[in-house]
């Protein structure tokens, strides 16, 4: 486990002492500088996979924080779950940009920075004078990305949104439904996720792109084209042919019976995809008559089939416990898992075996449990630091920027920061 310890992480169930002002970190994103504005998912989770990658992130808050902060439980006021769980590795700087000097001492930052990232409305940036023009002006070399709910140009075009009313127009409410009988959200923050996966990719590609030009870009990553995006990839289906256009939605995933199947004692999740799984699946099972029914035969059949499938795999499911049919599939190599609960996944072998759960200590030996980033670059994993309290590196940062002494304390006094 060399490739945890490089980094001075203690996995999991041991623990490790951290300070909470460490110094910046190696990496591949080392010396890259990002000025995050946004809040709550979205955003945070895009940062974080740029800081875990090594990027210097700083966390810019307004003096009421990121509301994430008092979200669920805690050991101290402001580093609750839903905060940790996005804000590793950064450092948190408390500006009122509702006040002119607070807003000058962003722009001095601006200058350092290689992304500039938020998830405000692009009008009241602008009325700022925060706008990617504004910006960009000021700092050829910036990437400029603006995570909005809906993308410049639309109809939609500056209005609020949120994981459950892009679900719900993303079309994820919509296929619930035609599973299930009636519109439901995926009980996770599906489109705060993605969509955070969405703007760390398109932060690195603009990075990527400046490494070949010398030259900053604009990035835009909206909500809802994002989520609509992800769920046509399968479900777009029959649209795609223009001039004679089928039905949307793929069958497989709309059938009502497609869930973990119940056995004899429990539930287990197979599943048989190609044509000799489902042959080897009825033949093993004991009913070799569907081996080569015409309509389980091919895939193109079992997907015109699906319902009647997947209803005669868990009849069949029914006769044999979770523990027998698991040792049949491996057997004969079919993919089939016992369920996991969410409690039972830090006791997972093999996420144990890969040091997935990491314990930190603050100061006060408080031990913090996260999970690590899944990546690993060569032989690493990457960075694992506390979370910043809100405004702790704001006086370093300022002076990071050229702010004198004189001026720090002036902006400190007027509450322009904190």
């Amino acid at each position: 486990m060399s490739w945890i310890r490089s980094w001075g992480i203690t996995c999991f169930p041991r623990k490790h002492q951290m300070s909470n002002h460490p110094s910046l970190p190696d990496g591949p994103l080392s010396g890259i500088r990002v000025l995050d504005l946004t809040s709550v998912i979205f955003g945070p989770y895009a940062s974080q996979i740029l800081a875990d990658y090594g990027a210097d992130v700083i966390k810019l808050e307004s003096p009421q924080g990121d509301s994430t902060r008092n979200t669920g439980p805690r050991y101290e006021k402001g580093l609750a779950a839903m905060f940790v769980s996005v804000n590793r590795n950064k450092r948190s700087l408390v500006l009122d940009l509702k006040q002119a000097a607070a807003r000058e001492a962003l722009l001095k930052l601006v200058d350092t920075a290689d992304v500039f990232m938020h998830s405000i409305r692009p009008q009241k940036m602008a009325a700022l004078g925060l706008s990617p023009e504004d910006l960009r002006a000021r700092n050829p070399k910036l990437i400029y990305a603006a995570l909005l709910g809906f993308g410049t140009g639309g109809s939609y075009e500056g209005r609020p949104a949120y994981d459950d009313t892009i679900q719900g127009m993303s079309g994820i409410a919509d296929i619930m439904a035609r599973q299930l009988g009636e519109p439901q959200y995926f009980p996770t923050i599906a489109a705060d996720k993605t969509c955070g996966l969405v703007a760390a990719h398109a932060i690195l590609a603009a990075l990527f792109q400046r490494a070949r030009t010398g030259v900053g870009e604009t990035v835009e990553v909206p909500m809802f084209e994002s989520m609509v995006s992800f769920n046509l990839v399968e479900h777009f289906y029959g649209k795609h042919f223009a001039d004679d256009p089928g039905p949307s939605g793929y069958p497989r995933l709309m059938s009502r019976w497609r869930k973990p199947y119940r056995t004899a004692d429990g539930y287990l999740c197979m599943m048989p995809y190609t044509d000799t799984h489902w042959k080897n699946f009825f033949i093993h099972s004991g009913h070799p008559e569907y081996a080569d029914d015409p309509r389980f035969t091919d895939i193109g059949a079992r997907t015109q089939n699906i319902d009647a499938l997947y209803h005669l795999a868990q009849e069949i499911a029914l006769t044999r416990t979770t523990e027998e049919w698991v040792a049949l599939f491996d057997r004969i190599e079919i993919p089939a898992t016992r369920i996991s609960s969410l409690d039972d996944l830090e006791s997972d072998p093999h996420l144990r075996d890969v040091g997935m759960f990491v314990d930190v200590a603050d100061e006060q030996a408080r031990n913090y449990r996260y999970v690590r980033n899944p990546v690993r670059i060569g032989d690493d994993t990457g960075p694992l630091r506390m979370p910043p309290r809100l405004g702790q590196h704001t006086r370093d940062v300022l002076q990071e920027a050229g702010l004198s002494e004189d001026d720090i304390n002036a902006l400190l006094a007027s509450g322009a920061a904190h």
